[in-house]
């Protein structure tokens, strides 16, 4: 039938002009109605399948080895898989022998070459055995949705061997592993199905925050983020401070180097990042030359090491940027009344003569005495030589292009929260008050509270880091940002203050308490997360918390399933520096399409154990949830997502035959 004009006008009634504009714009993409079509078919029929498996983390603390390994071993998963196939057919030599091909197939490679007397009969057996194991890892998943993660240069091999085999097939099968033997890529093609697996089996990795501080290694496992296929990150308040520290911000940039310096890490500021510390060690060695600086030796010095070159400089630097960190603090906080931080203002308080200081009434006595960098009648005030180091330091982390590429990463794949898949993950707490409801905290003179106030938050830090270079501009988001590592009521932090100068000068207990939110006495009130969820707009019936920053005294007893399952903490130590508080090192949540599973991890004693020795990281794995049904992907964020766009395109082909909207090619 052929429309006159009148009635196509008519037609074009129907349709609002932005929605016509959006119906054109996506016709570029499905130019056809053949495309259209068969797009409408792929999704429904994706819609059906088993949702995807996520893994979350958190509170990783630069403990890269034992990362990367969980990521490697998909925390206990690569090995079910060996077994589901393999579980009476291999001993387990031979599996435990196979999971460590997979974890490190590099590494694995170099000594099975150098000890297998037969390496072409062990490449046939244990190509097929990757293959058997690849497929049992792909078999819920859209063939392309696998071919996405294929490597590029083994895409059509892995292909043709995962979905090809059967009795008629089997010479083909088979001369497809003789041949890649006899052309001498076994190795490639071990390592890049290797790889695949690994990928397969985390479908998606949420990291409930800090990535940073204690550990060695943060920037490769912010590499290691950075590359992933598919994570989020909940910001932790450590990461806040290197983000701020990025973003140029002195306080915070103090601060991360007290940090480093505190757990003996200054190399990963130096050597990772190549950020310059001779003006600060240059500066320390002068100002406090002679100072033992006690209290600033390196936490778990050897007491051998005590003595040395090294251990004396870290030491000097420590106390020279803390007390500069201390001044620098100093400064937002008296122009930031709001704050209400003006009890961390210590600096004036203490009696340099008598070295005692008055805190909350009580007057103590200062465990360390020597201030040669402060005026006691204007303790706030930089020296000239503090002003210049500070420039200094600043002009370096702002210039630091692969600390700068790692905090976009942060800003790029996190947020302050994320609700996923009926889950809501943050790292450290929702404000409340005294009375259990939620904190209304002012910021830039207006009121904030629950969701709103990680909103805010979320918003204020991405506005002090892309004008950084603007020093006229947004000075007071620089403030807050700064604010999120030790404020209050920041959602990130959690306490009433953060008693850093108590604990490098005073020997009282109760100077140094820091006592938590509100928050961390209600979140094993089962009401009080029935809210929390109803405030981010979940239904508390099948929703959970995911949280992370305190970690779980699991060896006095302490449970990690709080609030009759409605809030999971997931800090089980994987940082060394925690295991002796967890009395383990990690958990892992894991999410499939039948449960909810926590992973408890054993201490990962090395990578070179893991390689040499097959040694895994032991994994208790206990379920905390399963579903009545399969949960398929029609369940999840994305199946909404994919639902609005069969909407979307069944709206394109009906004013595709309507002639409303013209078809883009023939």
């Amino acid at each position: 039938m052929v429309l006159d004009y009148e009635e196509s006008e008519s037609l074009k009634n129907d349709y609002s002009v932005d929605e016509l504009k959006h119906l054109n714009l996506l016709a570029e993409k499905f130019p056809t109605v053949q495309s259209v079509c068969t797009e409408i078919i792929n999704l429904e029929a994706i819609l059906n399948l088993p949702k995807g498996t996520e893994h979350f983390l958190t509170d990783i603390h630069g403990a890269y080895e034992t990362f990367s390994h969980v990521l490697r071993n998909a925390s206990g998963m690569v090995r079910k898989k060996i077994d589901a196939v393999y579980q009476y057919s291999l001993d387990e030599k031979t599996k435990r022998q196979l999971a460590t091909l997979i974890y490190y197939p590099e590494e694995k490679l170099e000594i099975i070459m150098r000890e297998e007397e037969d390496l072409e009969s062990w490449y046939s057996v244990t190509l097929l055995r990757l293959i058997e194991v690849a497929r049992v890892s792909a078999d819920k998943y859209t063939r392309s949705k696998v071919r996405k993660a294929m490597p590029e240069d083994f895409a059509y091999v892995i292909d043709e061997l995962l979905n090809e085999r059967n009795a008629k097939k089997e010479q083909y099968y088979n001369s497809i592993i003789t041949s890649i033997i006899n052309v001498d890529r076994a190795n490639q093609f071990i390592v890049a199905i290797s790889k695949f697996i690994q990928t397969l089996l985390i479908d998606r990795l949420h990291i409930i925050g800090d990535i940073f501080d204690r550990g060695p290694h943060a920037d490769k496992v912010m590499d290691v983020i950075h590359n992933h296929k598919s994570v989020d990150i909940q910001w932790g308040n450590h990461d806040i401070f290197w983000m701020a520290a990025a973003a140029g911000i002195r306080a915070s940039i103090a601060g991360v180097i007290r940090i480093s310096a505190r757990y003996d890490n200054l190399d990963t500021l130096e050597d990772a990042y190549g950020i310059n510390l001779l003006p600060l060690a240059t500066f320390a060695m002068n100002a406090y030359k002679g100072d033992p600086c006690e209290a600033f030796i390196p936490v778990n010095t050897p007491p051998e090491n005590i003595g040395s070159t090294h251990v004396k400089l870290t030491s000097k630097m420590h106390k020279a940027v803390m007390v500069l960190e201390m001044k620098l603090s100093a400064e937002i906080i008296k122009r930031s009344p709001e704050m209400h931080m003006e009890d961390r203002l210590l600096l004036d308080k203490i009696d340099y003569e008598k070295g005692r200081i008055t805190i909350d009434g009580r007057e103590l006595e200062l465990t360390d005495t020597n201030f040669p960098t402060i005026d006691p009648k204007n303790p706030y005030e930089l020296t000239p030589e503090e002003k210049e180091l500070a420039e200094k330091l600043r002009f370096s982390f702002l210039n630091c292009e692969r600390l700068q590429r790692h905090v976009r990463t942060l800003f790029s794949k996190g947020s302050t929260f994320l609700a996923y898949n009926s889950n809501l993950l943050y790292h450290g707490c929702i404000p409340l008050d005294d009375k259990g409801d939620f904190k209304e905290v002012t910021i830039h003179g207006k009121q904030y509270k629950g969701k709103a106030l990680c909103q805010q938050f979320d918003l204020i830090s991405r506005r002090a880091y892309y004008n950084r270079e603007r020093q006229d501009k947004r000075s007071r988001d620089r403030d807050y940002m700064w604010y999120l590592w030790c404020g209050a009521d920041s959602p990130l932090f959690g306490k009433k203050k953060m008693a850093t100068f108590e604990r490098y000068f005073l020997n009282d207990k109760e100077a140094q308490r820091e006592e938590s939110n509100t928050y961390y006495k209600l979140r094993d009130d089962k009401e009080t997360c029935v809210r929390i969820l109803e405030e981010f707009g979940l239904d508390p019936e099948k929703s959970h918390i995911v949280n992370g920053h305190v970690p779980v005294k699991v060896a006095k007893g302490e449970s990690p399933v709080k609030a009759e399952g409605k809030l999971f903490v997931i800090d089980g130590g994987m940082s060394k520096p925690y295991q002796k508080v967890t009395g383990i090192a990690g958990y892992t949540l894991i999410y499939d399409s039948y449960s909810l599973i926590l992973a408890e991890h054993a201490p990962f004693e090395s990578r070179r154990s893991a390689i040499r020795e097959e040694a895994d990281i032991v994994s208790t794995r206990n379920m905390i949830e399963r579903a009545t049904d399969r949960i398929i992907v029609g369940d999840t964020d994305i199946g909404v997502s994919f639902k609005n766009q069969i909407g979307d395109l069944n709206r394109l082909l009906d004013a595709y035959r309507k002639g409303v909207v013209k078809v883009k090619s023939v």
